[in-house]
């Protein structure tokens, strides 16, 4: 089901102090059109502008213990309670006008963002959700800790906590954010840390406006003035952070595998999500907000198949990712050492043949063309290939985005262009024609 995109209904004004900063702010929440984003305002800063999204977040190892978010010279601290809560109602769009340099802690949860914008109401606005889909595997792995993000439909988290601490150990949680999801279980959850770190905390200039209510502090033996609000409230925090972080990205649909991750993990994987990201756009996927297309706008091999009369070994499309009918299509092929081709190829130093590189860009030009109503249930018959020029060899590895644009497409004939990239590198490019035949 297709998703719209939301905003609040009404303005929402919230007042603290920083966790960090220590230092008195005010903030106000206010509803914004389709595809605007997050967006924050610095009104004690000639009304900067700071997107929050995946190329304003800074170095963690400059700004430790919070995510940090610049424009120019200008920054926000601490963004992350707030955009978990974003990201935990569904909410895309929000101007949010501040007056400090640190988002307010409140209570060290996402607990008072939440019911401030539940009461203020969500509204459900007319266009699609930009979800960022991935559609390979990356990870990070330092030290201990690792953080993996694997494809999935939805947007799942399961994390391990360990610390070498008595009253902790290890926990572990697993959650799925969807319709069904009470996000309750995880906006309480507040912000800790080990009765050892305070003092090189304060060194650092840190937690100036931390304090045993709004931060849980936790000795070898429990909790230090205070109690758990959930038995396992660790790691719900830790899982509310990484939504928060994540969230840097857009809604998204991947399955995010933790263990002993923090701030500095969650943004070395954001980085890979903009590399990743760039790559497919760097290739021609685009998109107004430069996401991966959601998937109403792919095609999988068993549709591919309903489509083309192709079949192994000679489908070279594994997915068309984007298209766009009577106008542009783009596909992925993954190479693989078990291609059949590799076989007799030079099989002693494996390199893709040529010619089915043009055999994969006139597959996803036979798609674009086929799936219109017009030629749906016709054949397009290959016809001629001109200006064929192969630039770079493909070995096994390598993924292929085939990018395909109608030229002249009439009710018989076609014709198109297509590039083959790997990593955003022409491999290979030429001009296309076909004949379209009914089918027997």
């Amino acid at each position: 089901m297709i998703q719209n995109q939301r905003t609040i209904q009404r303005v929402i004004a919230f007042e603290g102090i920083g966790l960090h900063t220590g230092e008195k702010v005010t903030m106000t929440l206010l509803p914004a059109a389709e595809n605007s984003g997050i967006v924050f305002v610095r009104e004690d800063c000639n009304n900067t502008i700071i997107k929050a999204d995946l190329n304003a977040v800074l170095n963690p190892l400059e700004y430790p213990r919070r995510t940090t978010i610049r424009s120019g010279s200008v920054e926000i601290y601490t963004v992350e309670h707030l955009l978990a809560a974003l990201a935990m109602l569904g909410i895309d769009n929000l101007q949010v006008n501040i007056n400090g340099r640190e988002v307010p802690g409140l209570d060290g949860s996402s607990q008072e963002y939440i019911a401030n914008i539940e009461k203020a109401g969500i509204q459900e606005q007319k266009e699609p959700k930009n979800y960022f889909v991935l559609r390979e595997p990356l990870w990070i792995e330092d030290n201990h800790s690792s953080l993996i993000a694997l494809p999935h439909s939805e947007f799942k988290v399961s994390y391990t906590l360990q610390y070498d601490n008595t009253f902790l150990g290890s926990e572990f949680l697993e959650v799925v954010l969807n319709g069904s999801y009470n996000h309750k279980d995880l906006a309480g959850a507040r912000t800790f840390c080990l009765e050892d770190e305070i003092e090189p905390l304060k060194k650092l200039g840190l937690g100036k406006g931390a304090n045993y209510d709004n931060t849980l502090v936790i000795s070898k033996s429990g909790v230090i003035k205070n109690t758990l609000r959930y038995k396992d409230e660790c790691v719900r925090h830790k899982i509310l952070d990484l939504i928060g972080d994540l969230y840097l990205a857009g809604p998204m649909k991947a399955h995010i595998i933790a263990v002993r991750s923090g701030h500095v993990h969650n943004i070395k994987l954001l980085s890979k999500l903009k590399n990743y990201r760039d790559r497919l756009g760097t290739a021609g996927v685009a998109s107004s907000r430069d996401y991966v297309p959601n998937a109403s706008c792919t095609l999988e091999a068993e549709q591919i198949m309903k489509i083309l009369p192709h079949r192994y070994p000679f489908l070279l499309v594994d997915r068309i990712i984007h298209i766009e009918q009577g106008k542009r299509a783009i596909g992925i092929k993954n190479v693989t050492i078990n291609d059949y081709f590799f076989q007799g190829h030079f099989p002693s130093k494996p390199v893709m043949p040529g010619v089915l590189l043009v055999e994969a860009m006139a597959q996803v030009g036979g798609v674009l063309m086929l799936s219109s109503e017009e030629h749906c249930g016709k054949i397009a018959y290959f016809l001629a290939a001109d200006e064929v020029k192969f630039r770079k060899t493909v070995v096994p590895g390598d993924q292929l985005f085939i990018e395909v644009d109608a030229d002249k497409v009439k009710s018989r004939t076609g014709q198109v262009k297509g590039v083959v990239k790997v990593d955003g590198k022409l491999v290979a490019e030429g001009t296309l024609r076909f004949i379209l035949g009914e089918s027997q």
